[in-house]
């Protein structure tokens, strides 16, 4: 009798925040030209956004950090995140930066205190919560990419400024795959306790 051992399935999360419409297409804009001026494929990929978390784990688990990130989300006010200038992490990446820091720090610490044991898969699989929060332009750049663009961009400016009333959960089952999406949690600003109004 042979018995039917089937691996359990695995995917990739990102949860993170997308700008508004207008300024997102902005940064597509900025994106393109980086690629365009210094041909670097990482520029085109991905819609703009800023990570809060990335993290692998069994879809098994997956119902259940949909059901925990909304219970954190209905907590969280709306959040002002203000977008100022470039930034970089030396040799590899470009980014616009967040000067708003300390409040998308605040929604991941939270995220990490009510959920980093639901995201971790195992040791060798912890959740990646990001401290530095940052929109990318380009990663995974060459030396010379990253030298000459960075040349550059250090000496533009950009602003911009965006109210999230959302997060998005996407997944991919492998890296070659587009993330889909799971679920958008709805910041609601709700005391804690709200939720338990009296009934009678």
């Amino acid at each position: 009798m042979s018995v039917d051992i089937t691996t359990p399935a695995v995917a990739e999360y990102l949860l993170l925040i997308e700008p508004r419409k207008d300024l997102s297409d902005a940064i597509t804009g900025i994106k393109k030209a980086f690629y365009d001026q210094y041909k670097a494929p990482e520029a085109l990929k991905g819609k703009p956004h800023l990570t809060l978390v990335n993290y692998k784990q069994y879809t098994s688990f997956e119902s259940r950090i949909v059901q925990k990130l909304r219970t954190v989300s209905m907590q969280i006010s709306p959040i002002a995140i203000d977008l100022h200038d470039y930034g970089s992490f030396p040799s590899h990446t470009i980014y616009i930066n967040v000067v708003s820091r300390s409040t998308v720090q605040n929604l991941v610490k939270n995220i990490r205190t009510h959920l980093q044991g639901l995201m971790k898969m195992d040791k060798d699989n912890k959740p990646h919560f990001i401290m530095e929060p940052h929109i990318t332009i380009a990663r995974r750049l060459k030396p010379w990419q990253y030298e000459q663009g960075w040349l550059d961009y250090s000496h533009q400016s950009f602003s911009g400024r965006f109210i999230a009333n959302t997060m998005v959960l996407l997944r991919r089952e492998t890296p070659d795959q587009k993330y889909e999406l799971v679920h958008r949690f709805e910041f609601q600003g709700m005391a804690v306790g709200a939720s338990q109004a009296v009934l009678f």
